[in-house]
């Protein structure tokens, strides 16, 4: 039996992993008190997004993959909202922009999360709006600890805030000075948002899928769309150093509803894997899985850490070129393409960015990206950036867990996942309105979304910025089924760095056979060769940041193969949550990553 830093929980009754304990805990709550998977769900991710307001927020996005017990069919509900109608790049590039900023209004989708959480709990929860947003509420009327990453994020952003954003600075710099880690934190004017959701809500009919309806409605058309529509027509400064007003309208917000949609799929080694569409990076984890699937693989070997490293430089090239809302991509799972691809994979490190050509078109990779790539290569493969940064706010969401900082301030992601005793269950990623993106909107207590940084303003490409598409999210939750039945459901937050953690979780699994537990505590590592989906789109080509506890003889070997290695301390990469299920025997079972010492699950 392997050596595990926390148990593997296994029981009969339902189980809850998420990135903070405290969150975890109002989830199984919910279980406890006759709800389902989904309920515990959606009172979790409320709850993220009060005591993690550095890595999400009500006015973020959210992909989430579930099956129902009565239906074990993998669906998506797409909580990312699309584009603005002003937002076009005409409108941007008048503003002398080449980039969309990282941070401040100008970079906000319609808002995507909180609708899209009330959906699933509308359609397949059981309760009430009220028993699963009072959590959330009572954790920012009285407080919960400050949690380290929140406190160093606030204390580095606190400049901005008092020079440029005082709303922001009004709320996280109470007294004038930026809170320590383990104070008490409170947001009692996010709390009166959820109040008053909750009461227009119960206003708006006599049952529970009525008053949700009604509580949507006052998010997308009433008060929170008001408030929206007046605070992002003001200039505020971004991270393109100067102050622009946003394009984000009420109207948007009411025109635009959370969708339901298939979701992509591989077999792997028994498993069929399920993932968002190419408007998320879930296919990257595919097209990894599909271009691995006949190697021998040998986890914790060089050649396995070189094997998967090439494979994703494969895949995350295609992610570049082919990707995007309402794309076409399943060329690029078909077994002939990954043949193809899986040919190019050497025994040496790859310095090329390499697209493949999808149902005979060659790819087309951004100017930024090939300028960027031709300066870093010049460099020696050191990273290189397509933009600058003119202020310290949020450009993009890498792991807090890795705090090897180098640049702007890095926003997050949380993650959540739940199973019940009836078999339902649930992934899902909420991500986005962090405290450090966009200023503090001072009538709702909370900020909007930077989501569309992800596009590109020049014409022509997959994830060009136009009006009414979702711009190419890194946020990437995961469903297994296994003959039939759903078995696994997980996510770690980390940006482009989502679908290679998981990826080694799964390997972990699928391959090494390891449990749940044992699948996450396991040694990481990721690659930052492909240019990141973040301002100001960095690119550090061959460049493989891996945990030292996978062993000097590895990672020395990884040198000798051309790699550049970038050590990190144990315990740094990846934040996996995880939950399962086994049909044969009913139990449930769940587990997280010890590594921020955060992440929790529960179970019984």
């Amino acid at each position: 039996m392997s050596f595990t830093t926390r148990p593997e929980l296994t029981g009969t009754f339902g189980a809850v992993s998420s990135s903070h304990w405290l969150a975890t805990a109002t989830g199984m709550a919910a279980l406890e008190a006759g709800g389902n998977a989904f309920d515990a769900a959606v009172t979790t991710a409320f709850t993220l997004q009060v005591v993690e307001p550095h890595q999400n927020g009500p006015a973020g996005d959210v992909p989430i993959i579930f099956a129902r017990a009565d239906d074990k069919t993998p669906r998506v509900l797409c909580g990312q909202g699309p584009a603005p109608a002003g937002a076009t790049s005409a409108h941007y590039r008048s503003l002398g922009l080449d980039l969309v900023p990282g941070s401040g209004p100008l970079a906000a989708p319609i808002p995507g999360a909180t609708p899209a959480l009330l959906t699933l709990l509308r359609d397949h929860g059981t309760m009430t709006l009220r028993e699963v947003l009072s959590p959330a509420m009572g954790y920012a009327v009285r407080g919960f600890p400050l949690s380290p990453a929140a406190a160093e994020t606030i204390t580095a952003v606190a400049e901005l805030f008092r020079d440029h954003w005082p709303t922001s600075a009004a709320l996280y710099l109470p007294g004038g000075r930026a809170p320590k880690a383990g104070e008490r934190f409170t947001n009692p004017t996010l709390a009166a948002t959820f109040l008053r959701l909750i009461t227009e809500g119960e206003h708006g009919g006599a049952g529970r899928e009525a008053q949700i309806d009604a509580a949507i409605t006052a998010w997308s058309e009433g008060f929170v769309a008001e408030a929206v529509d007046a605070f992002a027509r003001l200039p505020w400064h971004d991270s393109s150093g100067s102050a622009h007003a946003g394009v984000l309208t009420g109207a948007d917000m009411a025109a635009w509803r959370p969708a339901y949609e298939d979701p992509l799929h591989v077999d792997f080694r028994g498993h069929t894997v399920y993932k968002a569409g190419p408007w998320s990076q879930g296919p990257a984890l595919l097209q990894q899985l599909a271009l691995l699937e006949p190697l021998d693989l040998k986890p914790g070997t060089a050649d396995y850490v070189h094997t998967v490293i090439e494979a994703a430089k494969l895949a995350f090239a295609d992610r570049e070129a082919w990707y995007g809302d309402g794309a076409d991509i399943t060329g690029l799972l078909a077994a002939d393409y990954s043949a193809a691809r899986r040919a190019l994979i050497g025994d040496t490190a790859s310095y090329e960015l390499r697209p493949g050509a999808l149902d005979g078109r060659q790819p087309k990779l951004p100017a930024f990206i090939e300028e960027a790539w031709k300066r870093a290569i010049a460099g020696g493969g050191s990273e290189a950036r397509a933009g600058t940064s003119g202020l310290g706010a949020s450009v993009g969401e890498p792991s807090q867990a890795a705090r090897q900082r180098t640049g702007p301030i890095d926003g997050d992601t949380v993650h959540v996942d739940a199973v019940d005793r009836w078999g339902n269950i649930v992934a899902a990623m909420p991500s986005g309105g962090w405290l450090h993106a966009s200023p503090i909107i001072p009538s709702l207590g909370l900020p909007l979304g930077t989501r569309l940084q992800m596009t590109w303003l020049e014409e022509g490409l997959p994830t060009t910025l136009t009006p009414g598409k979702r711009p190419r999210t890194t946020l990437s939750p995961s469903l297994v089924v296994r003959d039939g039945e759903p078995v696994l459901a997980f996510g770690s937050p980390g940006g482009d760095q989502q679908d290679q953690w998981q990826l080694m979780f799964l390997l972990n699994r699928l391959v090494a056979g390891m449990g749940l537990q044992a699948a996450i505590d396991a040694p990481t590592f990721h690659t930052a060769h492909f240019p990141s989906s973040f301002y100001p789109r960095a690119a550090a080509p061959g460049q493989v940041h891996a945990e030292v506890s996978l062993g000097a003889e590895v990672l020395d070997e990884l040198r000798a193969r051309g790699h550049e290695i970038v050590e990190a301390a144990a315990w740094t990469l990846s934040r996996m949550c995880a939950v399962g299920r086994d049909p044969e025997t009913g139990f449930v079972h769940a587990a997280a990553d010890p590594r921020d010492g955060l992440a929790y699950a529960t179970g019984r």
